[in-house]
């Protein structure tokens, strides 16, 4: 019987605690914390804050994975601190590729615009769900696992991703590996890579050692 009970008033909590504030506008001239931005004084706000106009913009695919993410995150788009929404624009030219990555901080649903792309996860019992989207299909790609997402087709395709957080983090399994300063032996003892591609990997991705 208490359980029940205790389940209500938790459930009844969190309600009202949501209830408190209409909005929590990202303060972005104050640090970030472990529990995200501060709020801004509502004295401050603008009606500016809560609109977002750069995902009309293609993002610069000239880069090494002929990919580009434009955030629109707390970070860029104050208006969604709190609310935990996000979204982002994906543009990838012929060949592009956004890399093996996690959001620790959310899932994500993506929405294909234009194109093709073949995008996919991989579950942690390391069970691949691979699919090619073409304009007008969505994907989810559950909290914390290891996605991706390559241009499919032979021309330019564009997508959307909407997250389930403000700040949905992002961690390029590449980048983790290669742009960093650990020891090549010691990225070779833990991943079972020839230390010769290691090296080489760094060097094409900025790391040392």
């Amino acid at each position: 019987m208490i359980f029940p009970i205790l389940f209500t008033f938790f459930l009844l909590l969190s309600s009202s605690n949501a209830a408190v504030q209409d909005f929590c506008v990202a303060d972005l001239a104050a640090p970030e914390g472990p529990a995200g931005f501060s709020c801004k004084k509502p004295a401050s706000v603008k009606v500016n804050d809560f609109v977002f106009s750069g995902l009309g913009i293609a993002g610069n695919t000239s880069n090494i994975i002929k990919a580009a993410v434009t955030p629109a995150f707390a970070a860029q788009f104050p208006g969604v601190n709190g609310l935990g929404i996000s979204i982002a624009r994906l543009d990838l030219a012929v060949g592009g590729v956004v890399p093996f990555h996690t959001h620790p901080g959310a899932s994500e649903v993506l929405f294909v615009a234009q194109g093709t792309i073949c995008a996919g996860f991989v579950a942690s019992d390391n069970t691949p769900y691979l699919q090619t989207l073409e304009k007008g299909d969505i994907m989810v790609f559950p909290q914390g696992l290891l996605h991706f997402q390559v241009n499919g087709g032979e021309a330019p395709a564009l997508a959307f991703a909407g997250f389930g957080s403000a700040s949905p983090g992002l961690q390029i399994l590449d980048f983790a590996l290669f742009k960093n300063d650990l020891a090549t032996e010691l990225i070779a003892q833990t991943t079972f890579l020839d230390a010769a591609q290691i090296k080489k990997l760094k060097g094409v991705l900025g790391g040392t050692n």
